[in-house]
């Protein structure tokens, strides 16, 4: 096997395995007919499953790219045809192959299926490095047409727009969307993950998907008569957009690259910009002749006063407080506040919301969080009934092209927070309180402790002994890890974990 290379295991059947750098195996050797005409059927859409099995059965008995005819079946929705028989012997194919199969496979040329099996075909005859022949008419092809499908992928995640909708479960958002090519099941996931907590539902033309908080599935093509009228939300959408546009970077050549017409009914914001666009020359005029002014200068410690001034009486008060407070540290789209039952005997406190925490306004839910609860689980800790909270109630990040990177905040702004931590613990009122994490400690004692030296049980003296202590990693900490080091580093991370439901065990006897 050649170094790079991607082995797909298949099921056992009874032709022979040929050796793809030897070429195919001869009539004698049980491949048949090799120049033998055969039609391939192929489901609607993006048949990645029904082409890779076909592949690797073609490529078996030896069968070249120009006997083979790929056809699709014309029935409906996105599961219309039975399954190819699946190929007979392992196919090994180099990474670059592999991982350019899928990124064509939705594109909506017909000839899409034709052009990946020509360049299997001509990779298992020995063309081991064809991908890296960017002159290659093939390889030239077959990377616009992936290009094609990234810009299509693009266009989806930021131009869909969910609708409100009531059903017999509720609270349910609808989208309608026209791809140009067969990429839904490739969007999907990307929906799945940021808005996770939602039911969901996304109807093209060529199908639909469904999320129920828990599963996605896959249905046949939707109608967009079945879209809502239209929501509250989007009104206010409409507004903010309004409110953000800039007339003076108004540049319509621009605007219609990057948001093709063709996207613009499905899309609320878009029924404001004839009018915006209208007006821009005198806004811009407007803001020339206005004179300059300063930006208002960030004052946390003014807000930490207000804050107190207001003395909230119980939990829900205060977290109202902080919700209406402008974020200490930059970023943020809103207050992450603490998760659990008042009165619980273990409380966690973390460092501060991750790019998933500040998406869906809940503590604890992103990789660290998965882990946490996963280590939590395995130790016998019910997360349920914990108090799950952050030192820093909202997300600390650096934009770096499309993602959010996760910023640690100052010991300043960890002190900007620290009467928040207070009064919450105050109102939770648990016995026994878990850092998770350098920043948690420093919120908790006022001082840099190192979590080695201090691991473990512990007093936090600047709170006047209210509750048991107890000192451990941060989940992330783990994530960060070579893998090598993760296993044991995890073992000991629950380890620390059944240690605090013992003591929790104790304290609320």
């Amino acid at each position: 096997m050649q170094d790079g290379a991607v082995v797909a295991t298949l099921p056992e059947a009874a032709l022979p395995s040929p050796d793809p750098l030897r070429g195919p195996p001869s009539p004698a050797e049980g491949g048949g007919d090799p120049r033998r005409p055969q039609s391939i059927l192929l489901r609607p859409g993006a048949d990645l499953t029904g082409f890779r099995d076909a592949a690797r059965r073609l490529v078996a008995q030896g069968v070249p790219p120009e006997a083979v005819t790929w056809s699709v079946t014309d029935s409906p929705g996105l599961f219309g045809a039975e399954p190819v028989q699946a190929a007979s012997a392992p196919l090994a194919l180099p990474k670059a192959v592999a991982g350019l199969i899928p990124q064509v496979i939705p594109h909506r040329d017909p000839e899409r299926y034709g052009l990946l099996y020509a360049l299997i075909w001509r990779v298992c005859q020995g063309e081991r490095h064809l991908m890296e022949v960017g002159s290659d008419p093939l390889i030239h092809r077959l990377h616009r047409m992936a290009k094609a499908i990234g810009r299509d992928l693009h266009k989806m995640h930021a131009f869909l727009r969910f609708r409100r909708a009531e059903d017999s479960g509720g609270e349910h958002f609808v989208a309608w969307f026209e791809p140009d090519h067969h990429i839904l099941e490739a969007a999907a996931p990307f929906f799945v993950a940021r808005f996770r907590g939602m039911r969901w539902s996304i109807l093209t033309p060529d199908g639909s998907a469904h999320w129920d908080t828990e599963t996605l599935t896959y249905g046949p093509p939707g109608d967009r008569a079945a879209l809502p009228e239209g929501d509250g939300f989007e009104a206010g959408w409409q507004t903010y957009y309004e409110s953000t546009f800039n007339p003076a970077r108004t540049n319509l050549k621009a605007m219609r690259a990057e948001m093709p017409k063709k996207y613009w009914r499905n899309m609320p914001e878009t029924a404001a910009i004839p009018a915006l666009v209208r007006a821009a020359a005198g806004r811009t005029e407007a803001m020339i002749e206005r004179e300059p002014t300063l930006p208002t200068r960030r004052e946390p410690a003014r807000a930490v006063a207000a804050m107190a001034d207001q003395d909230p009486k119980n939990l829900d008060e205060l977290n109202a407080i902080i919700k209406r407070t402008e974020p200490l540290v930059p970023g943020a789209t809103q207050a992450v506040l603490g998760e659990g039952p008042v009165g619980a005997t273990i409380a966690f406190v973390g460092e501060q919301p991750g790019d998933q925490e500040d998406r869906q306004g809940r503590p604890f839910v992103g990789p660290a969080g998965q882990l946490l609860s996963r280590a939590m689980a395995e130790a016998g800790v019910d997360r349920g009934a914990s108090y799950l909270t952050n030192a820093v109630k909202h997300f600390k990040f650096e934009e770096r092209g499309k993602r959010r990177i996760h910023q640690k905040p100052t010991a300043g702004e960890v002190s900007h927070y620290r009467w928040w931590l207070d009064r919450e613990l105050d109102f939770v009122a648990p016995k026994l309180v878990v850092a998770l994490g350098a920043t948690a400690v420093l919120a908790l004692t006022g001082k840099a402790i190192p979590i080695t030296r201090a691991r473990g049980p512990f007093r936090f003296d600047r709170l006047d002994n209210r509750f048991q202590g107890f000192i451990t990693v941060h989940p992330s900490y783990l994530l960060r890890l070579p893998d090598e080091a993760k296993a044991e580093a995890y073992a000991a991370f629950v380890d620390d974990l059944r240690r605090v439901q013992e003591i929790g065990r104790e304290l609320a006897a």
